[in-house]
């Protein structure tokens, strides 16, 4: 089991890495609208689609992406800043106000159609991000989802040694406040390690004291919104009464298993690229 895990894990990297630097940003939208699409299933499995309502749902996720790709939009190097403003915006607005209350009192809407809009909504936020960050700089998208990733991992270890009081027991019996403390005081180190490149991304502006600590607070939040993103999975999982979203990836079970947390920190990383960075 160990050794499968091992070996989808170096399988994904390596893809991900390829795709990251090999494909301009309109191949790599559409690579990564493939990857979308698979979430899509997954959405459309736990909100209990089947038929003619999973084929408009999943469908309608494959039109959209088509259409922001070489429709009328204007997409070049990256989209244009009322797409990215709506769409990003609008899942980060999800993830910061109904997201949380949802996970906190263990709810979700008992309407299938809801539940679709949010589900196109957080996907369609997500993979908008990972292009237009991509089209910016490869290295831009890594550094984003290095903070998911540092966070999820100093969470796990500082769980497992300090973790004493359960974060959301009845939706995932692992997560522990002080392993949620231990992931943001980590992001806030890496947001540290990554001030000298700035300037090398984009930023403009001075980058004095006041710039730093705005700086890593927005980078602990993505670590903190990440956390709901994964609750917020798990939550749906329960609704649904499954251990895993899928069966696509061997040892890691289905793709919105292993991208929950990029789900909410992806949209506001890419509206902070927006209203922050100049493009090179």
């Amino acid at each position: 089991m160990l050794a499968r895990r091992l070996l989808t894990a170096a399988v994904l990297i390596a893809l991900v890495l390829a795709a990251l630097f090999l494909l301009a940003p309109r191949m790599f939208g559409a690579v990564l609208l493939a990857v979308v699409l698979a979430a899509a299933h997954e959405w459309a499995r736990l909100v209990g689609f089947a038929g003619g309502r999973w084929l408009l749902f999943v469908g309608a996720m494959l039109l959209f992406g088509i259409v922001l790709l070489f429709g009328p939009f204007g997409f070049e190097r990256g989209f244009p800043s009322i797409v990215v403003l709506s769409i990003c915006g609008a899942a980060t607005l999800f993830w910061l106000f109904v997201a949380p209350p949802w996970v906190i009192l263990r709810w979700t809407p008992h309407s299938q159609i809801a539940l679709a809009v949010v589900g196109w909504i957080v996907l369609t936020g997500t993979w908008l991000a990972l292009v237009e960050l991509q089209s910016r700089s490869p290295w831009l998208v890594l550094a984003a989802m290095a903070i998911v990733w540092i966070a999820d991992t100093a969470a796990y270890f500082g769980g497992r040694a300090f973790g004493r009081r359960r974060l959301a027991p009845e939706v995932s019996p692992g997560k522990t406040w002080e392993g949620v403390y231990f992931g943001i005081a980590a992001v806030a180190l890496y947001a540290l390690l990554l001030v000298p490149f700035a300037q090398a991304w984009g930023y403009r502006g001075t980058v004095g004291a006041a710039t730093v600590a705005l700086w890593v607070a927005f980078a602990a939040a993505l670590a903190a919104i990440s956390v709901v993103g994964d609750l917020f999975e798990s939550l749906l999982k329960r609704r649904a009464g499954v251990k895993d979203s899928g069966r696509l990836l061997p040892g890691h079970g289905g793709v919105l298993d292993r991208t929950d947390a990029l789900l909410a920190a992806m949209p506001p990383a890419a509206l902070a690229a927006l209203f922050f960075l100049h493009r090179a």
